[in-house]
């Protein structure tokens, strides 16, 4: 694509069915300048692309005078960038590490200052998010309304829409036109032209606008021809009554279209409108929207977080179910990341923020889930292309219907014409053309409330086909930091080894640290001061507790200081060989216990690999650790194993995979997997919603399940079912009344409800996706 494109969004009210988007994307592209146009029925929104010359007011123009309302969303048009590398050009060095694969045991605090527990939540990214708009242009956009999906199509009841209005007056008309006919017989007829004009006129308009825009064959134009015809033939009565059925139909499609476009946007509800902003030791309420990062809020019990954020003070059980659908409250404290939208249990916090409110995870999510409506599945594709010949077809059959058996066969023209006409109503291929995006966006919507992010259609689709499973094993099959695993006494009880290495690791930051003190923090262990702390670099740390000299090291640095005996050492080697990093407690210089820690896999990990199993799928860890540690992980998980691979050995496997015909999905942090991601079919990003796991992949599990991955897989399944089962429906129905029409069995009115009954159907059993809960 051209880098001179920009690129603009608006929302469009009105759009109901899959005809209006063909009606704006027509419109759309006869503007000069604009290359490329995509229109989401189910998102209620249009993206272009064009050049700086391109008139968007006239653009606004042409969409307005089709019968549509649109609005700019972003105030400045951004930049697209050229490719989709450009997009998110990383800075990260995020090798695929095991932190016991370090001789760490040894550790130098001051060389390992960072976060690790946090994972990405507080990286400031200035760079482009992928689509279109970058960091710096989030104010305009914030301020344009983000959130304004409440002003969407969506709001108020169906009888306050424009279309609402219009059905109740059209049948309104047919009520009184029945009144006056049987009080005035020999006016009837004309009573009911009168009424059906009421709905016709505002049809008709549409419809020599869409022509007028270059598409001559719509629904209304098929439709303002069919009743002006029946009006030619004397069935006046019948003609209203099918024009009403015709706004009925429209009517039903509008309410089925905002009920999947709310089923996102409701999301936006969950984050509070104000929040507590905590300055200068006291706190005053300001608007959510406001909130900067770095700034401080605090969040009472019972409260919504109002941002994303990380705790700086306070600890609390967080109900992470609106967004997560996790049913059990999370614990968490100190440093730990936390998602606007989620309920705050019991404790006070104060919350660093770390994201804007048109960049927190529930805004991206919408926005990501919006932008994958809007582009197309191959399904998709192939019924656009066949409805642009259908129509078209139809209507010329419909022409020999009416015209070759009285011509050819003497047959009465008033009743071939009145069966053209109705095969002209079959002619609409809404119901087909809706069939695919109303499901697959009522899928992705039921995907985002579950936190697996799905990047369009195509990705959707594509999740249903995979045959093999290729794993990270560092932060996807295991959490990504260590654990206290083993607690080993060499003369001194295990309580007591824990309490003195905590002392030792107060205040540090390092992985290993973290775990002891985690595990000092779960076991209620009252932890000792420790003085004249000194880190010893790549040896160990050495500090005075209680007046007494502690040392917490590597194997080699105790064993030096104080030698280690052959059954001491043997045990140290099993912990060892399990893939443990294990640290030696000196007490004096004498040896006191050892603590093994190990980067353990998830909680759900050993179930969520089952489950991929039992769908037939192959799994195969791909690790850069060292294979003993990842032999460890391999044989508690059940999985099979490649160790000590660099990228591009990762991916060489996932073409091999590929050569030996499975269809592959990769699945890592989104980070240090680029080339493997981009190699498989589809790549699924494990990760915390963070920036890079939203943009690198095809696809993203937010939460991190393991169990989430076969469940995306499970959803893309069920959403081609359902789409088969829609396309069925729209070309059997059609199938059966154009036979019953020209056989005579039925006319006009059973012909418009097969049209517009098949699309409410198709889009009633589309949203029984938005039900899926996984």
């Amino acid at each position: 694509m051209n880098a001179h494109l920009k690129k603009s969004r608006f929302r469009v009210e009105g759009m109901d069915c899959a005809s209006c988007a063909a009606k704006i994307d027509t419109a759309a592209r006869r503007v000069a300048g604009v290359e490329n146009v995509s229109v989401s029925v189910t998102a209620g929104t249009m993206t272009v692309e064009h050049t700086d010359s391109s008139d968007l007011a006239l653009l606004e123009k042409k969409v307005n005078s089709l019968g549509y309302k649109v609005a700019r969303v972003a105030a400045t048009a951004k930049a697209v960038p050229a490719t989709a590398e450009a997009a998110h050009v990383h800075d990260h060095d995020h090798a695929d590490h095991d932190h016991s694969d370090h001789d760490h045991a040894g550790h130098d605090h001051s060389d390992h200052d960072h976060d690790h527990a946090d994972h990405g939540h507080g990286h400031d990214h200035a760079h482009s998010d992928g689509h279109g708009t970058g960091k710096h242009g989030k104010k305009d956009e914030k301020l344009a309304g983000l959130h304004g999906h409440d002003h969407g199509p969506t709001t108020g009841a169906w009888w306050q829409s424009a279309k609402g209005r219009l059905t109740l007056a059209c049948g309104g008309a047919l009520v009184v036109a029945y009144g006056i006919g049987q009080i005035v017989p020999s006016i009837q007829q004309w009573v009911f032209v009168v009424a059906m004009l009421v709905g016709l006129v505002p049809i008709a308009r549409r419809a020599v606008m869409a022509a007028l825009h270059g598409m001559p064959f719509t629904i209304e134009m098929l439709m303002t021809v069919a009743a002006a015809g029946a009006v030619v033939i004397g069935a006046g009565e019948e003609a209203a009554a099918v024009v009403f059925l015709f706004l009925v139909g429209e009517l039903l499609e509008g309410v089925a279209a905002g009920k999947a476009r709310s089923s996102i946007q409701a999301l936006t509800a969950l984050v509070p409108k104000t929040a507590f902003l905590y300055e200068g030791g006291t706190t005053r309420e300001v608007q959510a929207e406001s909130l900067a990062v770095g700034v401080v809020i605090m969040v009472r019990p019972g409260d919504r977080i109002a941002a994303d954020g990380r705790i700086t003070e306070g600890e609390s059980a967080i109900d992470e179910s609106p967004v997560t659908g996790e049913s059990v409250p999370v614990r968490k404290s100190l440093g730990d990341p936390v998602f606007a939208g989620t309920i705050n249990g019991e404790g006070v916090l104060r919350i660093e923020v770390t994201a804007a409110a048109a960049d927190n995870t529930i805004a991206r999510v919408i926005k990501l889930v919006e932008e994958a409506q809007e582009s197309k599945a191959p399904t998709e594709r192939l019924i656009d292309r066949f409805s642009r010949w259908y129509t078209p077809a139809v209507a010329v059959v419909a022409a020999l219907v009416a015209v070759v058996p009285p011509l050819a066969f003497g047959g009465d023209w008033s009743e071939w014409i009145y069966k053209g006409l109705a095969l002209l109503l079959i002619g609409c291929p809404c119901a087909l053309v809706i069939s695919v995006p109303a499901a697959i966006a009522a899928s992705l919507s039921a995907g985002a409330k579950r936190g697996l992010l799905m990047k369009g259609g195509a990705v959707l689709e594509g999740l249903g086909a995979i045959t093999a499973v290729a794993l990270d094993k560092t932060g996807t099959l295991t959490a990504g930091k260590p654990q206290v695993t083993d607690i080993v006494s060499f003369g001194k009880q295990p309580a007591e080894v824990l309490r003195l290495a905590a002392a030792l690791e107060t205040g540090s930051s390092h992985p290993l640290a973290v775990a002891i003190l985690a595990k000092a923090a779960a076991d209620q262990v009252a932890i000792p001061v420790a003085t004249a702390a000194q880190a010893l670099g790549g040896k160990g740390v050495t500090a005075t507790v209680e007046g007494v000299e502690i040392f917490l090291g590597s194997e080699q640095a105790a064993d030096a200081r104080a030698s280690l005996s052959a059954e001491q050492k043997s045990e140290i080697a099993a912990l060892n060989d399990e893939g443990k990093t294990v640290s030696v407690l000196l007490v004096d210089g004498a040896i006191a216990g050892a603590i093994a820690m190990r980067d353990e896999p998830r909680p759900d990990a050993l179930a969520g690999l089952k489950a991929l199993r039992d769908d037939g799928i192959k799994t195969v860890m791909l690790t850069g650790d060292n294979k003993r540690t990842a032999a460890a992980i391999g044989k508690q998980l059940g999985i099979e194993v490649r160790a000590e691979l660099l990228p591009e050995d990762k991916q060489r496997i996932v073409g091999e995979l590929k050569s030996q015909g499975f269809t592959v999905a990769k699945v890592g942090d989104g980070i240090n997997d680029a080339p493997a991601l981009a190699a498989a079919d589809i790549g699924i990003a494990m990760g915390g919603g963070t920036d890079v796991a939203l943009e690198t992949a095809d696809a993203a599990v937010l939460h991190g399940r393991v169990g989430d991955i076969a469940a995306m897989m499970r959803l893309s399944t069920k959403t081609l079912t359902n789409i088969k089962q829609n396309i069925s429906i729209a070309i059997g129905l059609k199938a059966v009344f154009l036979v019953t029409t020209i056989l005579g069995i039925t006319g006009l009115w059973p012909a418009i409800l097969a049209d517009t009954g098949a699309t409410v159907i198709v889009t009633a059993n589309a949203m029984t996706l938005l039900r899926w809960r996984g």
